[in-house]
């Protein structure tokens, strides 16, 4: 797909116009000269990835943010004059699992955090948000980039469960909303899984090379049709160390900043019942009447539960969102049940069902356009 995107809007089809001022005004290594805002310069200047096939439309997508700075209009003014397509496609579960495949591909290696095969994964999962054309959230300054830098990752430290100090990599991007003044939604699934132990690759196709690919599917969705909210869309690295990248990400300034809520995905992609669960409701009552609906609809079953009583069945504190719901900011989780490749070397992208994981990203996209058109979660 090595052509220009068709836009109808008046300021996306001046984007490839003020891309080739920028490029022409580059010196001669290819950086751009033009003095324009820092929290867009560097998603501009991207000539690693000129190779890939869609670069064009990533390139547009930035360049049109830039003619927007330039013009002094706001990028959400931009989005909600903008057409919105009628439907969205369904999504195509073999397309999903070729992304859980590539995640537990060799040289992978379990994509533990601070290992060569983790950093390979991030590596992919940037690719692929570059490619699609979704905006490096770390634009936005916050505590842990105070300034405004134009990268997806965004470096964390921590202590490990033994207490050695270790380094993880989150990886966090964007996608404008169409309404100005709501707070945004985070998307989330962690990257990370538990490397190679005792000479064994333990692969996590399901855990969770799942979630990631679903979040990719989002993402995808929000570039080509942005939802009222802003998503912010993140892959948390060291959930296996304690839900680390999670606490990180708040621990930035995230909690203070106002976020509506957060749509964690864990675990999506196996279940013999071919069921979903949905956990938040019984934490936040409010999220019941918006969600309960969409069951009978949903081409899997869904089923409620797993989010009160505490202990080894009350998934509120075992993944990503957990550290939201301990700073007030209601949650969302979708999961599976255990199954017998949890946690194993046998958790392989061969034993999932593209059907039941179209399935499941159909129900996520009808999760996210409901949980869009509410404008309070508590």
């Amino acid at each position: 797909m090595n052509q220009t995107p068709s836009c109808s809007s008046t300021l996306c089809q001046t984007a490839w116009a003020c891309y080739d001022q920028v490029d022409r005004a580059a010196d001669g290594r290819g950086a751009p000269i033009l003095s324009v805002p820092s929290v867009i310069a560097d998603p501009l200047h991207m000539p690693r990835h000129q190779s890939s096939p869609r670069w064009p439309v990533t390139r547009a997508v930035h360049a049109c943010a830039l003619c927007l700075t330039l013009s002094g209009t706001s990028w959400a003014q931009a989005v909600a004059t903008a057409p919105r397509p009628s439907s969205t496609a369904a999504p195509d579960g073999t397309a999903i699992l070729a992304s859980i495949q590539a995640l537990t591909a060799p040289g992978m290696d379990g994509r533990a955090t601070g290992t060569p095969g983790n950093a390979k994964a991030r590596a992919w999962i940037v690719d692929r948000l570059r490619t699609i054309g979704a905006i490096p959230m770390a634009v936005v300054p916050v505590d842990a980039y105070p300034n405004g830098r134009g990268t997806f990752e965004v470096p964390f430290t921590f202590a490990s469960k033994s207490g050695v100090p270790m380094q993880g990599v989150n990886v966090v991007a964007t996608c404008g909303g169409r309404r100005s003044g709501l707070s945004p939604i985070v998307v989330s699934a962690h990257y990370d899984h538990l490397g190679i132990r005792d000479g064994q690759t333990y692969h996590g196709a399901d855990d969770n090379a799942s979630g990631v690919a679903l979040l990719l599917n989002v993402a995808e969705q929000c570039v080509r049709t942005p939802f009222e909210h802003r998503l912010v869309l993140a892959f948390f690295d060291a959930e296996e160390q304690g839900l680390q990248g999670a606490r990180a990400f708040l621990e930035s300034g995230w909690a203070r900043r106002g976020v509506a809520l957060n749509l964690n995905f864990d675990m999506v992609s196996r279940s013999d019942k071919k069921e979903i669960y949905v956990a938040g409701p019984g934490r936040w009552p409010a999220l019941e009447p918006l969600l309960k609906p969409l069951a009978a609809r949903a081409e899997i079953a869904v089923k409620f539960g797993h989010d009160t009583g505490g202990g080894q069945d009350d998934w509120t504190q075992q993944s990503d969102h957990g550290p939201f719901h301990a700073a007030g900011i209601p949650f969302v989780y979708l999961g599976v049940e255990d199954h017998a490749d949890y946690h194993k070397p046998t958790d392989t992208a061969d034993k999932i069902d593209p059907r039941f994981l179209g399935g499941v990203a159909a129900f996520v996209l009808d999760v996210i356009a409901t949980l869009d058109r509410a404008t309070s979660f508590k």
